[in-house]
């Protein structure tokens, strides 16, 4: 069955961090190209482990609202499990740009939301959704279209091994630490969290080291060995230079 979902509602874009100008080349730029910036500065703690997406062609971007789930207990989902809890209140407030990041532990022994959520997240113009854990109603999310990103399909339900708890606050997503207003930026090789603070600078080396291994391919392309071109020699980087100037 296929499921149409509304056009996003009118919620006030983000605004700050995630400038029109860096959205644009954030989804230009892979992830690992991102990853290996982030790595030449000493992060080396900033992808999110295990996810997949549904929709590996698609590029996510967006700004970071979390939320926390914490391990099932019969007694506490009966108290913060029921009615208007913090999962339905995080999905009923995001943002248009965001992204809602779910700390479940890695646990995908049960679903941590389902295809009403992805549809509720996508007409509010949220930009994705990754977990650490499970989804249900996998099909039905997928064909909402909204990107997302979790560790695999189960059919439980939340209550069978998660209490959602708080949100807006500083959660550990994949084996990461994600606050709120964090940057994420997914495609089909993964999820990788950049601080606002150094973004621009991230994806400005990003890109320009984009540029150049593109030539360095178009060389090797030609039957030029891999030795003195990858990492570039002086010679080669000259001509590099000089080609790049013309």
């Amino acid at each position: 069955m296929s499921i149409e979902t509304p056009a996003p509602e009118q919620t006030n874009t983000h605004t700050g961090a995630l400038t029109a100008e860096l959205h644009a080349k954030l989804l230009a730029t892979p992830v690992a190209g991102l990853s290996a910036q982030l790595r030449k500065r000493g992060l080396n703690t900033m992808t999110i482990d295990g996810v997949r997406p549904l929709h590996p062609t698609a590029k996510l971007v967006g700004i970071a609202a979390t939320l926390r789930f914490v391990p099932g207990r019969e007694d506490l989902f009966i108290s913060h499990g029921g009615g208007y809890n913090a999962q339905k209140r995080a999905f009923d407030a995001v943002k248009n740009g965001e992204v809602i990041v779910i700390e479940a532990r890695g646990e995908a022994g049960s679903g941590t939301l389902g295809d009403i959520l992805a549809i509720r997240a996508h007409a509010r113009g949220a930009a994705g959704i990754v977990t650490d854990g499970g989804i249900r109603d996998c099909d039905a999310i997928a064909a909402v279209g909204i990107p997302v990103y979790s560790k695999g399909a189960h059919p439980a339900v939340l209550g069978r091994k998660h209490v959602p708890w708080d949100a807006g606050i500083t959660i550990a997503c994949g084996g990461t630490t994600v606050q709120p207003g964090d940057i994420i930026v997914g495609d089909a090789d993964g999820v990788i969290v950049i601080p606002p603070a150094i973004a621009d600078e991230i994806v400005d080396a990003a890109l320009a080291q984009e540029e150049e291994d593109a030539w360095v391919a178009a060389r090797v392309g030609e039957g030029n060995p891999i030795e003195g071109l990858f990492p570039m020699n002086a010679d080669w980087r000259a001509r590099f230079k000089q080609e790049r100037e013309r």
